[in-house]
């Protein structure tokens, strides 16, 4: 498949710069991916939509200050995005850094230093000179809301990023990007779809290069997405089994959540218990054929990115009867159209889809 076959125009102004407000005042666009039929409402609506047969699944993946900058021994900035820790009492990190470093090169900061130690590729292996905790405290000062690039004309404070760039319900701390198609969420919202018998559950995710790196390969097949670890607690995965056995509907919230649902599952189509906690570097794009997931709500996503080849498998063949050839043609080009022209707001901070 040509990268090209996942492209699309969006103007500019529908990149959306701040969240809705109220959150769950975003739009919704409600695809059947079956019959082709698309709904527009609010995304509070949401529960008119869903049942005691649902199961809602969540990343409770939580979004840390990642973004450090400092500068080089020549007085040179430097910007380092940490992706995620590979050591806790010596502070070693993965990170991405612009501009690239060299081996052994020392990064300055305001009361501690990173040193490279590795590179390969995209990634930079960095260590820095403060115990963890210290680290942390450090980076929770220090550290930036690692917005992604294309959210550049927000009048949002720092203070105000970290709680608008974050879900109601994030818990574990770990991530160097949102799973935006829970911001959408209010504690309003998940109390009334408690109150109405919906089940919950929640597994993580943590999000780093593998989720938000573009496709650099002209035949998209040839991409490697960098691993993320994940997270399911046993119980969670009992419930989900039997959710599935008894012909509930599940329904990840976000790509994420779907990737990690569909890395566990088995040939039996169940969620597999041997490795709960693992990493994951799945990479879904047409015809990949979904085993657990059933309905999937998702924001409005770039092109020629991973997480539109996911979508795009998602509602074509094998999936449903509509063969993908290109997104243009697509049943999900032709919502994504409709959105457009409707000006939905795109990317991190906008509107949802449910599909279903």
């Amino acid at each position: 498949m040509n990268i090209n076959d996942i492209d699309y125009y969006l103007p500019r102004e529908l990149i959306a710069q701040k969240p809705a407000n109220p959150r769950d005042t975003s739009k919704l666009l409600i695809l059947n991916r079956s019959s082709g039929e698309i709904k527009h409402t609010i995304f509070h609506n949401i529960t008119d939509h869903l049942g005691k047969k649902d199961v809602l699944v969540f990343n409770k993946s939580k979004v840390f200050p990642a973004r450090l900058y400092g500068r080089k021994k020549s007085k040179g900035k430097v910007e380092v995005l940490i992706l995620r820790f590979l050591g806790k009492s010596d502070s070693i990190c993965e990170v991405i850094t612009k501009p690239g470093l060299f081996l052994y090169e020392k990064i300055l900061f305001d009361g501690f230093e990173g040193k490279v130690i590795k590179r390969s590729g995209y990634i930079t292996v960095m260590e820095f000179n403060l115990p963890y905790q210290k680290f942390l405290k450090k980076i929770n000062i220090l550290g930036h809301t690692p917005i992604p690039p294309y959210i550049n004309k927000t009048d949002l404070s720092e203070k105000e990023l970290r709680e608008k760039y974050q879900t109601v319900y994030a818990k574990t701390v770990g991530s160097a990007a949102a799973p935006t198609a829970g911001l959408h969420f209010t504690k309003e919202l998940l109390r009334k779809i408690e109150k109405n018998g919906i089940q919950t559950e929640f597994v993580t995710l943590h999000i780093g290069l593998g989720t938000f790196a573009s496709i650099k390969e002209k035949d998209i097949e040839k991409h490697k997405i960098y691993k993320e670890y994940f997270e399911a607690d046993l119980e969670t995965i009992k419930r989900l089994n039997k959710a599935k056995r008894s012909g509930k509907r599940i329904i990840a919230v976000g790509t994420t959540t779907t990737r990690v649902l569909e890395t566990l599952v088995d040939e039996d189509s169940k969620l597999a218990s041997k490795y709960n906690s693992n990493f994951t570097n799945l990479y879904i794009y047409p015809p990949y054929k979904f085993k657990f997931v059933d309905a999937l709500i998702t924001n409005f996503h770039l092109p020629k990115s991973t997480l539109l080849a996911l979508i795009s498998a998602f509602v074509s063949f094998p999936n449903t009867e509509n063969i993908f050839t290109n997104f243009q043609s697509s049943l999900l080009g032709k919502a994504y159209e409709e959105a457009i022209a409707k000006e939905y707001r795109f990317f991190s901070f906008g509107d949802a889809m449910f599909i279903i």
